[in-house]
């Protein structure tokens, strides 16, 4: 199985057995080592400003960013491709976004995968019976107002995953920190960073079809705003290992957006413009203990379309990859590529809901899902990017 990719559309599964949850290119991307990396960038709608040795790199890679703005971005080398933490870029391109482009990033690849992943390399509870996914009612601000959209540009072309805000301990109630999986940023051991990411809270917030959304205001689609990513870090493991089969890096498929407004600074963050925010527990109660948890996500691959968000809840179980990386969680779901990044939520220490983990992998025939749990790995980059961006 392999992560499931942001949708190129709507999901990019992996051949071995693994889908990632994502749709489009290189969704498989987990980590190697249990060191956090950080890509940083500052873009703005009226400048660049980026450090002079980023720049020096960028001009040897023939990146001039001034062209980039003009669709140079578009012009894909693998072997150009930026991969190191400190190489992410992520120019802010006005009006990139539009509801057309938003609507058409979901052709997914049809995923491949092995029914059999997990058997017999650790700790594995049987494969859960699949749960069918509900769509959410709309509008989505009042049903899950921390949830939406991911776009993003790759080698195939644009692609989409699923995300959730969450709180940043550094900016209480003034958050501007959103939690997805690695692939749906960084395209693992044979990629770089994907460009042009962008988060779109609450997505289609009336739950619109398809056929519906054509022609319409970027307002109705994006009631919220686009807020691009200034800053996205994912695990070194994901980076050097991650994959589009077999499951590679995925327990260590998770990444932490710092998003700013596409039309220059606002005076909300983007917590206060969505009105919601979740903890991250990062201490998550072991599975046997764990009554249910949510995924929620935009699910692209047929035979859903992209446009509307779903939810699976079940009783988790234990998937186990290899014995020497994290067990992972599982539970049954029919969502497809797209809701890769996609929050999972139980019930905290406190009883109160939190994130606990995000969509990674599922196979090919869609019945499962799962999800990293997150540790010290994922605290370590969730806090870096907090503190990077304290006092700010």
């Amino acid at each position: 199985m392999r992560p499931m990719r942001p949708v190129t559309a709507v999901l990019c599964a992996a051949a071995l057995s693994l889908t990632a949850a994502a749709c489009g290119p290189g969704d498989d991307q987990a980590g190697g080592d249990a060191k956090p990396t950080v890509a940083a960038s500052s873009p703005g709608s009226d400048g660049i400003k980026i450090p002079d040795q980023l720049k020096d790199k960028l001009k040897e890679r023939g990146i001039d960013l001034d062209k980039w703005k003009g669709g140079a971005w578009k012009e894909w080398k693998k072997e150009d491709w930026l991969r190191e933490a400190e190489d992410y870029i992520n120019p802010i391109i006005e009006d990139l976004w539009d509801p057309d482009r938003m609507r058409d990033a979901q052709k997914p690849e049809r995923p491949g995968t092995d029914a059999d992943l997990g058997k017999d390399k650790g700790v594995t509870d049987p494969t859960p019976a699949a749960v069918p996914a509900k769509a959410v009612a709309p509008t989505y601000h009042k049903s899950v107002p921390e949830a939406g959209k991911v776009f993003f540009d790759g080698p195939e072309g644009s692609m989409v995953c699923s995300a959730t805000v969450v709180k940043d301990p550094a900016r209480p109630g003034k958050s501007n920190m959103v939690w997805t999986a690695g692939h749906c940023v960084h395209a693992g051991a044979k990629g770089g960073w994907y460009r042009n990411i962008a988060f779109v809270p609450s997505y289609n917030n009336g739950g619109k079809s398809q056929a519906a959304l054509k022609g319409v205001s970027r307002d109705q689609v994006a009631p919220y705003g686009v807020w691009w990513s200034d800053w996205a870090q994912t695990s070194d493991q994901w980076i050097a290992t991650g994959g589009p089969v077999g499951g590679a890096g995925a327990p260590y498929d998770f990444a932490v957006l710092h998003v700013t407004p596409e039309k220059g600074s606002s005076a909300k963050s983007l917590e206060e413009t969505v009105g919601s925010a979740l903890p991250v527990d990062f201490n998550a109660t072991a599975v046997p203990k764990i009554a249910k948890m949510t995924a929620t996500g935009y699910p692209a691959a047929a035979p859903f379309d992209g446009q509307k968000a779903f939810q699976c809840t079940d009783k988790p179980g234990r998937l186990s990859l290899n014995q020497t990386d994290p067990v992972m969680y599982r539970i049954g779901c029919t969502m497809t590529g797209g809701s890769s990044g996609g929050g999972w939520v139980a019930a905290g220490a406190d009883g109160k809901p939190a994130l606990v983990s995000n969509t990674s992998i599922g196979p090919a025939k869609a019945s499962w899902l799962a999800g990293p749990r997150l540790g010290p790995e994922a605290k370590g980059i969730f806090d870096a990017v907090s503190k990077k961006f304290a006092g700010r």
